[in-house]
């Protein structure tokens, strides 16, 4: 999403960075693993076809895409591609009409895994998506055998609203309201969106 081309969100843990082209090389290597490509109901696609993707992304109003990263790491090194962890997205039925998004999240790297990165992106990303983007309800869609991300999104206030045993997936829905804005802004703590001059 062009939106987003020069947006940094400063956390806690993580880094979110939009999704350039000296990323995918790396992104490209994650979407190998048959575990990621299955948690995250995906296809392989070919390193061409991945960069096809990433430029097609950067102008597609109806996608908001951000590379996690690890604060820690980016911090130390300076380089985003070594301190990439993971990925976060908004998808959008209409561009017009930003109301409702589907969110995702996944935190390729596994020594990244289980120390609520996932969670702190995930958040910043709503956040992002309710004060920029003027998203007033998130849809997640779940594969079964990703109890993780179930119970991370139960926790968030999810709440279930339909399951497909075709697709072997649960689908959450999350109404925007104050008390959860609030709420997530007391999980975040301080926290910075930075947008780089044009």
């Amino acid at each position: 999403m062009y939106i987003n081309k020069d947006t940094k969100v400063v956390g806690k843990l993580i880094v979110l960075v939009p999704y350039r082209e000296e990323h995918v090389l790396k992104y490209h290597e994650w979407m190998k693993s048959t575990e990621l490509q299955l948690l995250t109901a995906s296809e392989p696609l070919s390193l061409e076809e991945e960069y096809a993707m990433q430029k097609s992304w950067l102008m597609d109003e109806n996608k908001c895409t951000f590379i996690i990263l690890d604060k820690e790491k980016y911090e130390a090194t300076g380089n985003e591609v070594e301190a990439m962890i993971g990925d976060t997205n908004l998808f959008f039925a209409n561009a017009e009409d930003r109301i409702c998004a589907e969110a995702e999240i996944m935190i390729a790297e596994e020594w990244a895994r289980g120390r609520r990165c996932g969670w702190e992106a995930m958040l910043h990303m709503f956040i992002y998506g309710i004060d920029y983007l003027g998203v007033k309800q998130y849809v997640v869609k779940i594969s079964y055998i990703n109890t993780a991300s179930v119970n991370m999104f139960r926790n968030m206030g999810f709440v279930e609203i339909s399951r497909s045993n075709v697709f072997q997936e649960i689908t959450f829905s999350k109404i925007v309201d104050s008390t959860w804005i609030t709420w997530i802004k007391m999980q975040l703590g301080n926290y910075e969106v930075k947008v780089r001059p044009q």
